[in-house]
């Protein structure tokens, strides 16, 4: 680790003291991160309630340990290339994404919009801190159920993208519209083949995804915009 200034670690403690001293009165959580290992630096209160933890078991805790405990790995895997991709940039603009958080095993994942952005540089104009904003999502909240749906919709898509790929275009056609609820008749008609071709896509498309319902098909459909 980089042996810090005297001025700069003034710096950082000022910078902090600032957002400590109004972080109560925010409603998200705010955590500041230190680069490049993401050291947890500061959590606001209703984080370490949140996370049922003291400031001391949280306080100094390196990026992978604290995404490991708290975070969904796959979430991170795909958002946190954005954020190491705006540092690189080293630019003032933030990153906005999904996350889910939850406190043990033996809990569900809450989920919260967060977003994140520089918060102090080196003497050399480096990124040193992160800041970020995590606002849980209201599971009561009309939008919720739709914005849950949507990231399940996302969840299944990166899980299930390499199956996929397997399909051929006609057969993406097949599927779009057997998820629509044509039959193999309406499907030959629309797109000008056989009945008996019909049926030979939709026994493919069901041994490459290993898809036995019309709802796991259907889930195909709405993950890859095809309906």
């Amino acid at each position: 680790m980089l042996v810090k200034s005297a001025a700069l670690l003034q710096t950082i403690d000022q910078k902090i003291s600032a957002i400590a001293a109004v972080a109560d009165q925010m409603p998200s959580v705010i955590i500041i991160h230190e680069l490049p290992d993401f050291i947890v630096r500061f959590i606001s209160d209703k984080g370490l309630e949140l996370l049922g933890k003291r400031r001391d078991e949280i306080m100094g805790m390196d990026g992978q340990e604290y995404f490991e405990r708290f975070l969904n790995v796959d979430d991170v895997n795909e958002y946190l290339p954005k954020i190491s991709s705006m540092l690189d940039r080293n630019t003032d603009d933030s990153i906005s994404y999904f996350q889910q958080v939850r406190t043990s095993r033996e809990r569900e994942w809450d989920w919260y919009l967060s977003v994140t952005k520089i918060f102090c540089r080196d003497e050399n104009g480096k990124p040193l801190l992160t800041i970020t904003n995590a606002l849980t999502i209201d599971p009561l909240h009309h939008v919720t159920a739709k914005v849950t749906r949507l990231l399940d919709e996302n969840t299944f898509l990166r899980n299930h993208h390499q199956i996929f790929a397997k399909l051929g275009n006609r057969e993406c056609d097949v599927l779009r519209l057997l998820a629509l609820g044509n039959s193999s008749a309406e499907i030959a008609r629309n797109l000008s083949i056989t009945i008996s071709t019909v049926e030979t896509h939709r026994k493919n498309i069901k041994k490459k995804l290993n898809a036995n319902s019309s709802f796991h098909l259907a889930q195909y459909a709405r993950a890859f915009d095809l309906i």
